[in-house]
């Protein structure tokens, strides 16, 4: 894998500053005084239903649509004002940007020569992304998941400081998402700022360190993904469900019925497994299940996309989800 460069390592990498970002199309505000950060050597995760604004932002901030107000900064600069931006910026937005009767190693060579990066980068990373069998093939051969591990090549030519990526899973197997999981956990251990657009909850959840969630061109929540879980929660459940309560309150520990949990259970927010199991031995009870309990992703987005959009949040059929 490529080895973060010196004056990335010495520069403390560089951050993602969008500030009051703001687009209309016509009567249409698909962008709405959006604000957020992205920090280096993280893995952001920026999440939203279809037509929340997410590629938007992401080309707002490359420079390929102008806002109507505000700014998107890389490491304090629009991208416009970038000195060499193909090492300071590596993006891939879609995997159709190539020619087709072109191949792969051809497409990455001619992007490679309009920046002075050498051949052997090219075949260096044609390698990496796993299309080293493949680099003489026209381009419009490959398949979907080919075509974003070549979108993720060029991306990469440049060894760049930031790498803004625009649902880089789809068309992956499971194999590629594995590995296109630990591929970004390895750029950003090394000072990468990685911006990621995703539907895969489940897959941000494993693998961003901060989520931005939009809904409608506004945020409706950023932070650390640890800290969107809420706070620490304990699942409790015992045949002695009354005893169990006394024990709970005895401790100064506040429980609540869980019944959805099963007969006997509750939960106790705010309390380490050992608190609640030190209580309800010490109340003599007896304790069938004791495990954490925390706010997944996927719950913690369909609630709070739900409520900023209405229409998201008309009942679906058949009680499936939006």
């Amino acid at each position: 894998m490529p080895v973060p460069s010196e004056n990335q390592r010495a520069a403390g990498g560089t951050a993602v500053s969008v500030r009051g970002l703001t687009k209309r199309f016509g009567e249409v505000l698909a962008v709405d005084s959006l604000t957020f950060e992205v920090a280096p050597g993280r893995i952001t995760g920026f999440l939203g239903p279809n037509g929340a604004g997410k590629t938007t932002t992401l080309r707002m901030l490359l420079g390929l649509i102008r806002p109507t107000a505000g700014e998107g900064l890389i490491g304090g600069r629009p991208y416009a004002a970038l000195r060499q931006p193909l090492h300071t910026v590596g993006a891939a937005l879609e995997a159709t940007g190539f020619h087709p009767g072109r191949s792969g190693r051809d497409h990455l060579r001619v992007i490679a020569a309009t920046h002075g990066v050498p051949d052997r980068r090219v075949d260096e990373l044609l390698e990496l992304v796993g299309l080293a069998g493949a680099a003489r093939r026209r381009a419009g051969g490959y398949s979907m998941g080919m075509r974003q591990r070549l979108g993720l090549a060029a991306a990469l030519l440049g060894d760049p400081q930031v790498l803004l990526l625009d649902e880089p899973a789809n068309g992956l197997d499971p194999e590629g998402i594995r590995w296109l999981r630990g591929f970004l956990r390895h750029l950003a251990d090394g000072g990468t700022t990685v911006l990621v657009s995703s539907h895969l909850l489940s897959e941000v959840e494993q693998t961003a360190d901060d989520v931005v969630i939009i809904a409608r061109g506004q945020l409706v929540r950023q932070g650390p993904i640890e800290e969107l879980h809420g706070p620490p929660t304990v699942l409790v459940r015992s045949p002695q469900p009354e005893e169990l309560a006394r024990a709970v309150r005895t401790a100064g520990l506040e429980g609540a019925p869980a019944p959805d949990q099963g007969p006997g259970a509750f939960t106790v927010e705010g309390a380490s497994l050992a608190t609640v199991g030190d209580a309800a031995r010490a109340g003599g009870v007896t304790v069938h299940e004791l495990r954490a309990l925390r706010t997944d992703l996927e719950r913690l987005y369909f609630r709070l996309t739900q409520q900023q959009d209405p229409v998201l949040a008309q009942p679906q059929p058949d009680g499936e989800a939006p």
